[in-house]
Formats: C-alpha cells, sequence, structure tokens
C-alpha cells in the first residue's frame, strides 16, 4: 500500500486559497502509484479560530466536495486531514475519510481540544468514541494533533484491530521533541503504522513543527519531514510486518485486561 503525505504551509482564514494549493499539489504530485493521500490537520483554516464561526463549513460544504472530485479523478483514498465544520449551531475539527469512490466513509471529531491553543474557547469537543475504517480491505484509524498524548484511545482503535493509523496535526515546534517521542510510542506499543501529516510555517506567535512521519510497527522512522519545508513524504507499507511483529512480541495476547482499571 503506497501512501503520500502532503506536509504543507496553510494560508490563515483562506479555504478556497488552500483548495487550489491543494489541487495543484495534486496535479504535481497524484498517481496511479499513490494508493492513499493524507493532508494535516485544520488544513483549510489555520488555527483562524476567531473567525471560524464565518469560516466553519457545513458537514458536507464545499471543501468536503472538493475532496470527494480529487478521489474520483485521481482514483485515490483520501485522509483529509481535518476541517473546521459548523454543525447545529457547534462548530467541530473533524477528520474527512473519502475512498476512491468519492464516499465518505469515516468522520472524526476531535476529542481532546488543545488548551495551550485556545482551542476549548472556539470549538466543541467530539461525544463519539473512536472507530476503525478500512480501506482496500485493510482496517484502519485516525486521530488528530493533541489525541497523540492520550493512549487510550489510541489502545482502542489497536483492540479494533487497525494496522495504519493516521494524525493529521497543527503540533508546534515548542513540543517537537514530544511530537516526535509519543509518535514513535504509538506505533512501537500498538505494534502498528503511524502515518502523521504536521503543517509547517507560523500562525499568530505559534511556529508550527512539520516532521510528519511514517513509523513502522517496531519503532523505526521509515522517513521524516524537515521542520520548514513543504515537501512529499511517501512510502509502501508492508502490512504483513504488522502481523510479524505482533507474532513476535505477542503483546495483545499477554494483556490482563481484568486488573486494570
Amino acid at each position: 500500500m503506497n501512501i503520500a503525505v502532503f506536509q504543507m504551509n496553510i494560508i490563515p482564514g483562506e479555504p478556497a486559497r488552500n483548495r487550489e494549493k491543494v489541487k495543484a499539489w495534486f496535479e504535481r504530485n497524484a498517481g496511479p502509484s499513490v494508493d492513499i493521500i493524507v493532508l494535516p490537520e485544520m488544513w483549510t483554516t489555520a488555527y483562524a479560530l476567531e473567525e471560524l464561526d464565518q469560516l466553519a463549513e457545513p458537514p458536507d460544504g464545499p471543501s468536503v466536495s472538493f475532496l470527494k472530485e480529487l478521489a474520483v479523478k485521481y482514483d485515490v483514498h483520501l485522509i483529509g486531514g481535518s476541517i473546521a465544520v459548523k454543525e447545529e449551531g457547534k462548530i467541530f475539527n473533524r477528520a474527512v475519510i473519502i475512498d476512491r469512490k468519492g464516499t465518505v466513509v469515516y468522520e472524526y471529531d476531535k476529542i481532546h481540544l488543545v488548551p495551550m491553543l485556545d482551542e476549548p474557547k472556539y470549538l466543541n469537543g467530539g461525544t463519539s468514541s473512536v472507530q476503525a475504517f478500512e480501506l482496500d480491505g485493510v482496517k484502519m484509524g485516525v486521530v488528530i494533533c493533541y489525541d497523540l498524548r492520550f493512549p487510550e484511545i489510541i489502545r482502542d482503535l489497536a483492540l479494533q484491530g487497525i494496522q495504519v493509523l493516521f494524525i493529521p496535526a497543527e503540533w508546534p515546534e515548542a513540543r517537537a521533541a514530544h511530537w516526535e517521542t509519543l509518535s514513535v510510542a504509538r506505533a512501537v506499543e500498538n505494534q502498528m503504522y503511524v502515518v502523521t501529516c504536521n503543517r509547517i510555517g507560523s500562525y499568530n506567535g505559534t511556529t508550527f513543527a512539520g516532521r510528519s512521519m511514517f513509523i513502522e510497527p517496531f519503532g523505526g522512522v521509515l522517513s521524516k519531514g524537515t521542520p520548514d519545508e513543504e515537501e512529499v513524504l511517501q512510502n509502501t507499507l508492508d502490512l504483513e510486518s504488522v502481523k510479524r511483529v505482533r507474532e513476535e512480541v505477542p503483546i495483545f495476547k499477554s494483556r490482563v485486561p481484568g486488573l486494570y482499571k
């Protein structure tokens, strides 16, 4: 399974311009060799939180329609990063997964909101637990940025049988060491691939860390983006390695959940 990550800078508060940017990137990089393309968190607006009441889109708004069109045109599955969605008067940071037929196969509203970036003042946290989804018959999962700090929900996905975890993010440079360490830890402790897509650039006094990564189930970093450049990361995942690692170190068989609190 071949996956491409677009580590991009985001134009704050300009969804139309960001859609054009993504469209141009697809024209240059999408092709028959790519099965899945991954975008970062809040790629339509960045953290223009004070403007989200005007910028947030309805659930099937222009950005979701745009992603559906790209998926069909380029015959590719999309981990559509996340976008600000307004629903019943509430604004959510929502990840959208779209298959190559243009069908939304899964949506996830970010559960954990970042107090350091004032998310709770402008966004509502998701109220549904994480669920696995499938693309090409492979079980996968998605969480968003700050969720990385909460291993409980990622273990939940692992127990649902996922082999690949995607993490779109806008993770700050100030905590870049945490980003790298925790991403590797989530791969090792759950024996799965972790594919992250973090933005670069700065906004409102915060510089973002980049360093998007592909991490294999034994914790090796297959590739890592720079901290400050737009770039494409692309890797082919050997999904059989998930099975091999889980057989070599059978942590899921060794669990004793009846003794956990």
